[in-house]
């Protein structure tokens, strides 16, 4: 047998015993006439000694031994005389018998070390090098874990796991598609899912009732920390119930993970409709970990001086940053600068000091009488002490979206964005629609199959922007974790969704005819939700980016730098597929 024992699992009750260890050169050390090498596995590491004075062969053998060499090791458990508080086995060491290489090593091109010294894109070539750093290790057995109590809490509840194709047909509305050539039908393509949302609905008219998947989806976007090419979703459809049912069930799983994984009660979760996380928030996953929460400024500042940013405005917002009323110049004008950036896109930002010694101080001190800033500080409920900062626009959303991004930033700048913190919500009551610049007409906010709220189905021929979603989001810390909604289960409603939509009869029945024609079977009415495994497993595991959650994940261009994918196929591929590239250098 190659190993008796793990390196994680020894303890000073086993000294005495002869045990085999197997596992990677952590570091050795040359003492005198003793070698200590630290030898690691996926659960630990323990100290092994080889002295020159027992065996000369042995030691000498030992100190060829490089960086991540893949050894066998026999010797007897012993007290450790220099004890090691800070790893489980830092009581005992392995008095070295025998010494057997299974596998030499290069050296590494970083050190296996949490505080690594290797780049993300190093790192990412050598991924597997990677993996056996402990900080990540610990990543993929968090989300391991999750799995299983996810697995485990569902199948409590009587759902039912069901796999789903990863070859279907292609659904342009969302986001792009990853298109795969079919060699047997040339010029065809399947697609690869962006979710498994029809086919779940189909699962619910087959009476299936219950059903949940971890599910891989796959969508052609713009790549982010929180957002990669191919992910995993938690994908779960009910029949028979309506959106609270669907909110109690999955707020309690959700409950389950942080107590389980973080030793965390979530509390009875706040419900807030979509408008007021917007006009509280200017966000529709807000961060309630801190508060700056939005102040409009319309009456106190809007034709009462003579700024004409202010008078010709639309919107005017602010927020109070407490205790930063000591604020330098420089300070100000990094933040002017970072609402400027054409990520944020504001032309400028306005700020009000108040004084810890009672004065006032302000950006627009010439346009506006101390009486009048009063006026803003008590609107906006500032101390002394206390920093306001105002935006303005002629588009209120949008403006109210750049004061989010100025908020974020300084909860960042303040340290109030605190990983070990955890506050959760639902956000509901989203615009069935929204306006695409890009293809000039409505588009579903979610997707085509959702659920108009029944008291604004009227609104749907005249004013369909109006029209709410029965729809519901999980928030954690400013992400949305998970999103779901009540589906149409009605024919006659579906086809009114898709006319909205500009989709004629016949491109509606090209792409989704088969899911009609499932509806005119007896469809019970069903909801669901999905939860990104991904973005869940890196909240709760207190990430920066889902990709240290993810075994073997693309950078932030989409590539996988191990595997050089994407890359060029060979021509006689191409020509079974009867495929012609037409590649501009």
């Amino acid at each position: 047998m190659y190993r008796t024992n793990t390196c994680g699992e020894l303890r000073l009750s086993d000294a005495g015993k002869e045990v085999t260890l197997a596992g990677w050169v952590q570091r050795s050390r040359k003492m005198g006439g003793m070698t200590f090498i630290d030898l690691r596995d996926r659960y630990g590491i323990t100290q092994l000694v080889f002295n020159e004075a027992d065996d000369a062969s042995l030691c000498g053998e030992a100190n060829k031994l490089g960086r991540e060499y893949c050894i066998q090791v026999k010797g007897i458990v012993s007290e450790r005389q220099s004890k090691n508080n800070k790893i489980p086995t830092g009581d005992i060491e392995i008095i070295a018998k025998e010494l057997n290489v299974l596998s030499p090593s290069l050296t590494p091109p970083f050190t296996i070390e949490d505080n690594t010294d290797g780049g993300d894109d190093l790192r990412m070539k050598y991924r597997y090098l990677d993996l056996r750093r402990e900080a990540v290790r610990k990543n993929l057995e968090l989300r391991h874990r999750m799995t299983i109590l996810i697995r485990n809490f569902l199948d409590s509840q009587k759902f039912m796991e069901v796999e789903t194709p990863i070859l279907i047909g292609s659904t342009p509305e969302g986001a792009r598609d990853f298109v795969v050539p079919s060699r047997m039908t040339p010029g065809q393509f399947y697609a690869l899912p962006q979710s498994p949302q029809t086919l779940k609905q189909l699962l619910m008219v087959a009476g299936f009732d219950r059903y949940f998947q971890i599910a891989k989806c796959f969508r052609d976007e713009d790549l982010r920390a929180d957002r990669q090419p191919e992910f995993t979703q938690i994908d779960c459809e009910m029949s028979f119930v309506d959106q609270d049912d669907v909110i109690n069930l999955f707020e309690e799983m959700a409950r389950h993970l942080f107590r389980e994984i973080r030793g965390v009660e979530l509390p009875k979760l706040e419900q807030m409709t979509w408008h007021e996380a917007m006009k509280r928030f200017g966000s529709d996953k807000p961060d309630l970990r801190f508060g700056m929460e939005f102040v409009e400024l319309i009456d106190e500042l809007k034709g009462t001086g003579s700024f004409s940013v202010f008078d010709e405005a639309k919107y005017i917002g602010g927020i109070v940053v407490p205790g930063c009323a000591d604020y330098s110049r420089k300070q100000l004008n990094e933040l002017t600068d970072f609402v400027k950036r054409p990520q944020v896109g504001a032309h400028g930002l306005v700020f009000i000091k108040y004084n810890t010694d009672g004065t006032i101080k302000s950006s627009i001190d010439k346009f506006y009488t101390p009486e009048q800033l009063q006026k803003v500080k008590e609107t906006t409920g500032a101390k002394d002490g206390d920093l306001v900062l105002i935006l303005s626009g002629d588009n209120a959303n949008k403006t109210r979206v750049q004061l989010c991004s100025l908020r974020l930033e300084m909860g960042d700048r303040l340290g109030l964005r605190d990983k070990n913190v955890f506050k959760c919500l639902w956000i509901i009551d989203f615009p069935l629609f929204e306006w695409s610049d890009e293809e000039q007409r409505l588009m579903a906010t979610h997707h085509p199959f959702t659920m108009p709220n029944l008291d604004d189905i009227p609104l749907l021929d005249e004013h369909p922007e109006q029209v709410r979603a029965k729809a519901y989001d999980f928030v954690c810390n400013g992400i949305e974790v998970g999103g779901g909604s009540l589906r149409i289960h009605d024919t006659q409603l579906q086809e009114k969704m898709f006319e909205v939509l500009g989709f004629t009869p016949e491109r509606a029945e090209a792409q989704f005819g088969f899911l009609m024609n499932a509806f005119k079977y007896g469809a019970p009415p069903h909801a669901g939700l999905a939860f990104g495994l991904d973005r869940f497993v890196s909240i709760l595991a207190g990430l920066d980016s889902i990709r240290d959650c993810i075994a073997f994940p693309k950078n932030n261009s989409g590539r996988d730098v191990m595997l050089d994918a994407p890359s060029i196929i060979d021509q006689k591929q191409l020509d079974e597929l009867e495929l012609k590239l037409d590649v501009k250098e």
